[in-house]
């Protein structure tokens, strides 16, 4: 029920306007998938158990669950938190066999600026840019969806003697309560 009012409040709150997504550059495109070239990027993660428990405390550092990194004078740190636009799409992934959800930072946010998080369970991280094949679809992004899609995406980049690893990352662009039919999502993996 939580994760529910938190994604109706991210929806009210940014149905206005348009939520900042990571900048990239088309290197190529074909009726599958396209091939992205995007750069380092900060972003705030946790270890995920299941996605209303990730997205939850992502969310709760972005409303000010926070510790500012400036200084006064270079000397006093300061304490106050510091609240984040939120940026679109949520990413899940494994890495290194624990399951991350993450929220890119806004581009104006780097490790040495962005606001350090009070739950010891959430982090600021990297995530590093590079070239990425994505098949974007509409709907939900249940696991059954992610898994085929996944499957479709991993097929068409064998058939095309693509080199990537073997690690797909999902990308939700939109509220829950999003009709199927506008919904983004994408499916990404990184090439070698």
């Amino acid at each position: 029920m939580r994760f529910l009012a938190l994604m109706l409040s991210v929806m009210v709150g940014s149905s206005a306007m348009a939520n900042e997504e990571p900048k990239y550059r088309l290197v190529a495109k074909n009726a599958a998938y396209e091939i992205r070239q995007y750069d380092d990027r900060a972003i705030v993660r946790t270890q995920t158990g299941d996605a209303d428990s990730g997205f939850g405390k992502l969310f709760r550092y972005i409303s000010g669950a926070n510790t500012s990194q400036s200084k006064i004078a270079m000397t006093v740190p300061v304490t106050q938190s510091e609240k984040i636009a939120m940026t679109a799409p949520v990413t899940e992934q494994v890495s290194d066999g624990k399951t991350y959800m993450s929220f890119y930072l806004p581009a104006k946010y780097t490790l040495a600026t962005a606001p350090l998080p009070t739950d010891p369970s959430v982090e600021l991280a990297t995530d590093k840019g590079g070239k990425f094949a994505v098949l974007q679809f509409s709907g939900r992004s249940s696991n059954a969806a992610f898994q085929k899609k996944s499957k479709d995406l991993r097929a068409a980049l064998i058939d095309d003697g693509m080199s990537f690893f073997d690690v797909p990352i999902r990308a939700t662009f939109n509220a829950p309560f999003t009709p199927g039919f506008m919904r983004r999502n994408e499916i990404m993996f990184r090439l070698k």
